[in-house]
């Protein structure tokens, strides 16, 4: 074979993979969930690698953090800078390679964790998982967390062409597929999820009888893991309780934080037994009888946090820095036009 048709040849190969590599990543992009018009909860993740600034606060938990704290409101009151890396159902290992990976992009002051995960012990859903692994950058946080995570019907193959795993959605498919094919709108506030609607509490949860109500030694090594992470890197950990009532948090799960807390010497905050400090009112301050907080509830929290956060080592009031300042009040003008356009549905 003489060099031109070799040429020729090789060109052709290399013509036919580039079609078949383009044509993968473009059905892969189409067919997997967009989570921008219905379930947005699984966006929140992703939206974290588009931010400009470093942070002085960094929160991870499930949905107690990202539906229950405005990071608006802790700048505009205290001048704190911060960002949620939440997601629905995030199980505490999840929350530690979050962590994990934000610590080599940035190095908060203070990390705050919101201890509710520590009642799951084992993977619990793919959905919940995909809503929080998928929009994970890769690295070996996302690896690992991935292993961590997977139930024995998923396999990684799926996570790393995720086409594998969504090319049954051709028949699902919807507009929000084709016109968010190539890009996003945002959906939070940094990681904040606004909802303005009120739906009050009206009747107390019943707390059902449990046969153990000790945390699961998987639960204790990821928090073992994140007070140790924090500590390599002269960061602040806080615990936190939300207000949620819904689910139910357990007296005997309490006395474990509590003692937790003690033993590591770190600040833990239950805000249900905070509820007349906050001003928090669940016949006002929530959109689903209890589970989150509206946005005036979560000012409210925020309000009350900021304080307790301001006085914390290395957290500093920004509000005077007009770089940070420029990029926080295009922030804070998003904030009230989605406050605004939702209040007047």
């Amino acid at each position: 074979m003489n060099k031109k048709k070799y040429m020729r040849k090789a060109a052709c190969v290399l013509f036919t993979v580039l079609i078949f590599a383009g044509t993968f990543w473009l059905l892969q992009r189409l067919l997997m969930p967009k989570y921008m018009d219905e379930v947005i909860d699984g966006a929140l993740i992703a939206e974290y690698y588009e931010e400009e600034l470093p942070h002085d606060v960094i929160f991870i938990g499930d949905c107690e953090v990202y539906e229950n704290i405005s990071p608006i409101t802790l700048w505009e009151k205290y001048g704190i800078t911060s960002y949620i890396r939440g997601s629905a159902q995030q199980l505490i290992w999840q929350s530690y390679y979050l962590l994990e990976e934000t610590l080599e992009i940035e190095t908060p002051k203070v990390v705050v964790f919101n201890v509710l995960s520590m009642q799951y012990n084992e993977p619990q859903k793919e959905a919940y998982n995909r809503m929080t692994l998928d929009g994970m950058k890769w690295s070996a946080s996302k690896w690992n967390a991935i292993q961590a995570s997977m139930l024995p019907e998923e396999s990684m193959i799926e996570y790393l062409f995720p086409l594998f795993r969504y090319h049954s959605r051709f028949s699902e498919l919807k507009a929000e597929d084709f016109k968010y094919l190539f890009y996003r709108d945002k959906v939070s506030h940094n990681g904040y999820y606004m909802r303005t609607d009120v739906k009050p509490v009206t009747v107390e949860p019943t707390k059902r009888k449990l046969p153990d109500y000790r945390f699961g030694e998987t639960a204790y090594e990821y928090l073992d893991k994140i007070t140790e992470l924090c500590k390599e890197n002269g960061v602040t950990l806080v615990l936190m309780k939300a207000p949620s009532i819904y689910p139910v948090w357990y007296d005997e799960w309490e006395a474990q934080i509590e003692a937790y807390a003690k033993e590591h010497d770190l600040l833990y905050l239950n805000f249900l037994e905070l509820n007349e400090e906050t001003g928090i009112d669940l016949q006002t301050d929530t959109y689903d009888a209890g589970l989150h907080l509206n946005v005036y509830g979560a000012e409210k929290l925020a309000d009350y946090m900021g304080a307790i956060l301001s006085e914390l080592p290395g957290v500093k009031d920004y509000r005077d820095n007009p770089e940070v300042n420029d990029v926080w009040e295009e922030k804070v003008k998003f904030y009230y036009q989605q406050k605004c356009r939702q209040e007047n549905k």
